[in-house]
């Protein structure tokens, strides 16, 4: 017999190894930052949580379908989101079909955690996230069903010359594959010899490689990772978000999913490298609440009666940290720019602010001066 090509082509498959002393120090590391991360969001009041919530399932959706290539209207998405969390605020955009049916996918795999995953669970996810089929597609998705008996391949290059970095299994026997995944994936939840976070790898990983349907398979993968994240840490609350992770090394992702899929069943660097990007989501995260709760610290040291209405606004923004251009504070016609105010208003309201302890002057002076935040 030819040496197998694909992984999915192994005579053992799909009974993965890794080498548990290798990946040791990134799941502590993981385990502990997924600790520290529950601990710090349950000290966030109920609105902020909300909208920290939201914010996190938009990132979400937006980084997954921008891996694949697409972007979605931010707006619309948040909107559909935002309804569905009562948050009436941020409802009021014009919703279309597309983003209802990402919005009711991503809750469903996040808040609905508790649920087993089966094959008709599967279909309407991709029903929902093709709920509008984009009119210029060579030919129609097959949409809540299995792909066709065409070759499933990931192919790049010329139409003379592809190059084919991956071919999924055969259509044949796919729902016997497909059953053993799911089956699996459900009765390894409760698995207590299985670490929640490698089952996230692993699911990531064998679904993937199954490839089930025409199209959309990327996103439902990061879906059934959500949804096995959201199980290990026993909430449907998310602080995080895998997909910007993958976003931010999009090439890493596709080079370790390549190499991988064309090697033996052990997976260890395929899990190094999902331990690895789940880190960083969870430290970004970290950073963020650090930021919120940072904020909810000093508004309440510093009484905002009496401020302005444009010192509240570039305050706020100052607070909320991670913006561009103000990393080394602010300068009076960056607060122009925010504030939307003249030269001389702005010079003013820093002066203000600075007299009132709000904020402090950096070193420097003259048409340099910055100023940041007096904690």
């Amino acid at each position: 017999m030819d040496h197998p090509r694909w992984i999915w082509q192994q005579p053992d498959w799909p009974t993965f190894r890794w080498h548990a002393r290798t990946l040791a120090p990134l799941l502590r590391s993981c385990q502990q930052l997924q600790g520290r991360l529950l601990g710090m969001a349950g000290a966030i009041a109920g609105d902020e949580q909300v909208e920290g919530e939201l914010d996190t399932l938009l990132q979400n959706i937006i980084t997954s379908s921008a891996i694949e290539g697409e972007r979605l209207n931010v707006a619309s998405v948040r909107s559909s989101l935002a309804r569905r969390l009562g948050v009436v605020q941020d409802a009021k955009a014009a919703t279309t079909p597309r983003s209802e049916g990402l919005a009711e996918l991503m809750l469903d795999a996040t808040q609905r955690y508790r649920e087993p995953l089966t094959a008709q669970r599967l279909f309407d996810w991709h029903a929902w996230l093709f709920a509008q089929q984009d009119s210029l597609l060579a030919r129609p998705i097959r949409v809540g069903s299995l792909r066709g008996d065409e070759p499933m391949q990931v192919v790049s290059g010329r139409l003379d010359r592809p190059i084919v970095h991956f071919e999924a299994p055969p259509r044949a026997g796919l729902e016997v594959q497909l059953d053993a995944f799911l089956a699996w994936f459900n009765s390894s939840h409760g698995d207590a010899a299985l670490d929640p976070l490698l089952r996230a790898g692993l699911a990531h990983f064998w679904f993937v490689t199954l490839h089930p349907f025409d199209d959309g398979n990327g996103r439902l993968t990061r879906a059934i990772t959500d949804l096995a994240l959201a199980q290990a840490e026993h909430q449907a609350i998310r602080f995080y978000t895998m997909s910007a992770s993958i976003l931010a090394d999009r090439a890493g992702y596709y080079h370790v999913l390549e190499t991988s899929q064309k090697a033996t069943l052990d997976v260890t660097p395929w899990l190094r490298w999902f331990l690895a990007t789940l880190q960083h989501s969870l430290n970004e995260a970290l950073q963020r609440i650090d930021r919120v709760l940072d904020k909810a610290r000093f508004w309440l040291q510093h009484p905002y009666q009496g401020l302005l209405p444009e010192q509240l606004k570039v305050l706020n923004r100052l607070l909320d940290g991670g913006e561009r251009g103000f990393e080394q504070g602010i300068s009076a016609s960056k607060y122009q720019a925010v504030a939307k105010v003249s030269k001389a208003t702005a010079t003013r309201h820093l002066a203000d602010l600075v007299e009132k302890g709000y904020l402090e002057r950096l070193l420097g002076g003259g048409r340099s001066t910055r100023y940041h935040v007096k904690h």
